[in-house]
């Protein structure tokens, strides 16, 4: 198991479970865990469900992904929760998880995916 792993955020439980699906098609020894809707799987985010998505990924490092502006704001107050290194990217939500994923099953250092990620990046 890498020691990156991939942590991703949506206001829509079925959206995020979608993507982590496609995700696990290219990279399946890479730990990824999602946190869609809030508590009652409601539209919206779960603080409580980020933590829970931290705790139960087993990379060393997490790479995090969200949807849209408030998903942002749960997963920076979870991050000063956690004891895991957390890099949170301001990127195009589907394109950026999935290329990441890709390059952490291939063995990429964390240096080049962050490189890759970039162009990606919302303006």
């Amino acid at each position: 198991m890498s020691k990156l792993g991939i942590v991703m955020v949506s206001h829509v439980p079925e959206l995020v479970y979608g993507i982590s699906r496609l995700l696990n098609e290219v990279a399946k020894d890479v730990s990824i865990t999602i946190a869609g809707g809030t508590d009652d799987n409601e539209i919206g985010t779960s603080f409580a469900k980020i933590e829970e998505a931290f705790e139960k990924n087993e990379g060393e490092k997490l790479l995090a992904f969200y949807d849209l502006g408030s998903a942002k704001m749960n997963l920076e107050m979870a991050m000063e929760m956690t004891d895991k290194e957390v890099v949170l990217y301001d990127t195009a939500f589907v394109e950026s998880a999935y290329t990441a994923a890709a390059l952490v099953q291939a063995g990429a250092a964390f240096d080049m995916i962050d490189a890759q990620l970039q162009p990606l990046k919302v303006k």
